[in-house]
C-alpha cells in the first residue's frame, strides 16, 4: 500500500499546488478542505502516513485540530506538519506547542518540505 499524505486546507487552490508538486515528486496524496472533514479522512484511511495542516482555517482551525488528533488513539502517532502564512516570531513555537510535529511557512518551499517528509517517512 501506497504511503499517503492528507492536505487539510480551506484553499482548493492551495491543495490543487501542493497535490501537484507532491506528485512529481513520486508522493500520493489525499486532501480536505475542513479539520473535520481531515479528521474524518485520518480515521477512515490508515494509509494516510502524515498530515501537512493549514493553521488557519474557519470553524476549526490547525491548531484545534491537531489537539483532536493527538487525543484519538487510533490517529495520535500520525505526524502533522503545521502549514501557515503565519510566519511571526513564536509561530512555530505556538505550532509545536499545539502538538504538531513540524511547520513550514508559506509560500512553501519544496525543497525543505521535501527534506521534511523524508525525516519522518524514512
Amino acid at each position: 500500500m501506497a504511503k499517503k499524505l492528507l492536505i487539510i486546507d480551506d484553499d482548493s487552490k492551495n491543495i490543487f499546488a501542493l497535490k501537484a508538486t507532491l506528485k512529481a515528486k513520486g508522493f500520493e496524496s489525499l486532501s480536505a478542505i475542513s479539520a473535520a472533514e481531515g479528521i474524518g479522512i485520518l480515521e477512515n484511511e490508515p494509509s494516510v502516513v502524515l498530515v501537512l495542516m493549514d493553521m488557519m482555517m474557519p470553524e476549526m482551525d490547525g491548531y484545534e485540530a491537531i489537539q483532536v488528533i493527538r487525543k484519538k488513539e487510533k490517529i495520535a502517532h500520525i505526524p502533522v506538519i503545521a502549514v501557515t502564512a503565519q510566519a511571526m516570531a513564536g509561530d512555530r513555537e505556538k505550532c509545536l506547542a499545539a502538538g504538531a510535529d513540524n511547520y513550514i511557512s508559506k509560500p512553501i518551499n519544496v525543497d525543505n518540505l521535501l527534506l521534511m517528509l523524508h525525516k519522518y517517512l524514512n
